[in-house]
């Protein structure tokens, strides 16, 4: 069967501004959601979160062996440690969270920092590893020091950015409107 195709271009318009309505419905009651229940959403978020830590730290432990790096080998088998805890209990995991993504983020601005002093010992561009590194240290010890605030500051921008994506595409249906 042989599909007809338009020359104007209004049946991919007429799908382009459908499909971005429909993201921005569901992006911005998902938003809603998140920012109203914030629960639900650090468990979830637990989970998801758990297994991006279990795919990049295989992929640090991969490329470690390539550059025969201690550190990225460090970093690859912390970031399983901790994707694998977080899938494993999510209950807990969701509670706790803020500290455990804390804990992670001091032991890489640590190993940030330490990267950036060996790249500035061969003469190598590493200010901006270094302003990474020591970010990442002080943000550890805001969330350590503001665990349930850590908890409501994820969800809530998550749930924002949720809301504003959708609104955004449902600007984006309205403004290339079916010809």
């Amino acid at each position: 069967m042989k599909q007809q195709v338009n020359t104007d271009g209004t049946t991919f318009w007429n799908n382009i501004s459908m499909w971005r309505l429909c993201i921005g419905i569901i992006m911005i009651l998902l938003g809603i959601y998140v920012c109203f229940n914030p629960v639900a959403s650090l468990v979830a978020l637990a989970l998801y979160i758990g297994i991006a830590f279990i795919i990049v730290g295989s992929g640090y432990v991969i490329t470690s062996f390539s550059f025969e790096s201690g550190w990225d080998l460090f970093v690859g088998l912390l970031d399983i440690l901790i994707g694998l805890i977080l899938v494993a209990n999510l209950g807990i995991s969701a509670a706790s969270l803020p500290v455990i993504f804390a804990i992670w983020s001091l032991a890489v601005g640590v190993i940030q920092i330490v990267g950036a002093i060996r790249l500035c010992r061969i003469n190598m561009p590493w200010s901006w590893s270094l302003m990474i590194g020591i970010c990442g240290v002080i943000f550890a010890f805001l969330i350590l020091a503001y665990p349930m605030l850590g908890a409501i500051t994820i969800t809530a921008i998550i749930g924002i950015y949720m809301i504003i994506y959708g609104a955004f595409s449902l600007l984006e249906a309205f403004y290339f409107p079916a010809k």
